[in-house]
């Protein structure tokens, strides 16, 4: 005993005591706190990659699908939608898409990998509004030299066929293409880059 009358032995114990419940009380904290920190299920799933079927995706058609919480545009291309890809080149910001708004497999004039499909996130680069789909080429609102493209009403910015934007508008950018990959003929993987094939 010692000198005030408690046992060094009933004092270590209940140090070491305190010490333990204080630790299961700190682990007990901390692993739900580091755990918060993964992402849910559902986040998850938000940012996996989209696979979508183009069986029944026919020539002129736009889709829309959802990535990452963002509008996934899929437009299948006509023979006559394409021919007309090189003839607003001079009337656009960056026909060669030279800014880094597409993965290195797209920068070409159709900015896809096949050039039947236009695979782009439907969200002008001026404020992010959503764009509408206007294949009427010669449009009255849009003019006699419109060829067909995506139209935002919110502040005139024009896209041609291929995403690309047009000189004059607010629009900074093209339309970015998000990755992607064919896992056949008609199936398309959104989110998972590929090279070119």
């Amino acid at each position: 005993m010692s000198e005030d009358g408690v046992s060094n032995g009933r004092r270590w114990f209940l140090i070491g005591t305190t010490a333990a419940f204080g630790g299961v009380v700190g682990a007990g904290v901390a692993i739900p706190f580091a755990a918060s920190w993964t992402p849910s299920a559902k986040a998850r799933a938000a940012g996996a990659p989209v696979e979508v079927s183009l069986k029944k995706l026919e020539p002129g058609q736009l889709i829309r699908v959802k990535w990452r919480g963002q509008p996934v545009w899929i437009l299948y291309r006509t023979d006559s939608a394409l021919s007309t890809l090189d003839q607003v080149t001079d009337e656009l910001r960056d026909p060669l898409s030279e800014k880094n708004q597409q993965p290195d497999y797209c920068r070409n004039e159709a900015r896809a990998l096949k050039d039947k499909y236009l695979v782009v996130l439907g969200k002008c680069t001026h404020l992010g509004c959503s764009p509408t789909y206007r294949p009427d080429a010669g449009a009255a609102d849009l003019g006699a030299d419109w060829l067909g493209g995506f139209y935002c009403p919110c502040h005139g910015s024009k896209f041609d066929l291929a995403g690309r934007v047009y000189k004059g508008v607010p629009a900074p950018t093209n339309l970015p293409i998000p990755p992607h990959k064919y896992l056949d003929d008609e199936t398309l993987l959104i989110g998972v880059d590929t090279e070119a094939a």
